[in-house]
């Protein structure tokens, strides 16, 4: 049996508009352009977590179900991070304590904001393929 630290594992909600824009947030602890997102807490569901991410980090409460899009493992950070394209039920994009910055793109700005491990995020979650997208990445590259 491994002596390894285990995985954690979060969710990150591609927020979509009526235009196909998704919703980016700009992280205030590093100042990178992502999907608003985060770990799960101990005691609460995927969906619960996701609701609670989203609306943390942009003010906007997600309609539920949402549809998984992508999973993802982040190769040195042991994080696998399960997204999924969202429509927006209530309330409007604003910053908080995580968010320095919001702002609704095109695929096109995705790929100049984000680095392509984040980037790469969006577009599945745009495209919203079927089966979900499975990938892997080292925090800033795919590999």
């Amino acid at each position: 049996m491994s002596t390894e630290s285990p995985h954690s594992v979060s969710v990150a909600g591609v927020v979509v508009d009526d235009q196909g824009r998704a919703l980016l947030i700009q992280r205030r602890d590093n100042g990178h352009w992502e999907p608003p997102g985060g770990v799960l807490e101990r005691d609460e569901t995927i969906p619960e977590a996701l609701q609670r991410e989203v609306l943390e980090e942009t003010g906007i409460k997600i309609a539920l179900p949402a549809t998984l899009t992508g999973v993802y493992k982040n190769m040195k950070g042991l994080i696998v991070s399960l997204v999924f394209r969202c429509e927006a039920a209530d309330g409007a994009p604003t910053t908080g304590d995580e968010t320095r910055a919001l702002r609704w793109v095109t695929r096109e700005e995705v790929t100049e904001l984000a680095d392509e491990a984040y980037a790469v995020r969006v577009l599945d979650a745009l495209d919203a393929t079927t089966p979900p997208a499975i990938r892997a990445h080292d925090g800033v590259k795919l590999v």
